[in-house]
């Protein structure tokens, strides 16, 4: 079956997207297209590829769920010290990419990348449901575990302790934002000749140019 897999392709065919179409900022532009993905319902929508590289040069990815994005960046909440907290510790630089396969279309945001405030982190942390402001403390990310009951054990300790009770929000968890250098607009086109358009962040300002695809 793995013979197969070097034919599997289809024709891109539903969508354009023109200089005169996109937004002069590439802000608005994003705004747009995820107000069309959450429009046609597609699921998890705000799920996103983080790309960072480990302090010895080794690059990990993984999927974390955006939060929010304006003018100074795009945001997402995890744990301080895991492996992509480590990495960012050592390089605070990322790559995020989004794809909505359903609209032919994906979004790649490269920039420097730091800590939300302590307010922010304490704002979303307290706005999770309470299983999952449990489930913060309970796991050490990315470190070894004997099995899932040790978890378990743990979770359930940790529920019992904060029952009716206001969850603090953990030293080693919260939120980092990236601040867009350059974001990509790829829309799948016909012929493999996608529409490509790119903006770059220049003192503050933004330039845009299309890409070959």
């Amino acid at each position: 079956m793995t013979s197969a897999i070097a034919d599997l392709r289809r024709e891109y065919a539903t969508r354009a997207l023109d200089e005169a179409q996109a937004d002069a900022n590439p802000i608005r532009q994003f705004a747009a297209w995820f107000d069309q993905a959450v429009s046609a319902q597609l699921l998890d929508v705000n799920a996103m590829t983080l790309a960072t590289v480990s302090a010895a040069g080794d690059p990990a990815a993984r999927i974390v769920l955006l939060k929010g994005f304006d003018d100074s960046g795009f945001a997402f909440f995890t744990n301080y010290d895991s492996a992509k907290g480590q990495h960012l510790a050592a390089h605070p630089r990322a790559c995020l990419l989004l794809f909505w396969g359903e609209l032919e279309r994906q979004v790649r945001i490269t920039g420097a990348i730091t800590r939300v405030s302590a307010a922010e982190s304490e704002t979303y942390f307290h706005s999770r449901p309470f299983e999952s402001q449990i489930g913060a403390w309970a796991s050490a990310q990315s470190t070894t575990v004997a099995d899932r009951a040790v978890l378990e054990r743990r979770y359930a300790e940790l529920a019992a302790q904060y029952a009716g009770k206001t969850v603090p929000l953990p030293t080693f968890w919260g939120g980092y934002r990236v601040a867009p250098e350059q974001i990509e607009f790829w829309q799948g086109r016909p012929s493999r000749l996608h529409d490509r358009l790119l903006y770059t962040r220049n003192a503050g300002s933004w330039s845009r140019s299309r890409l070959s695809p």
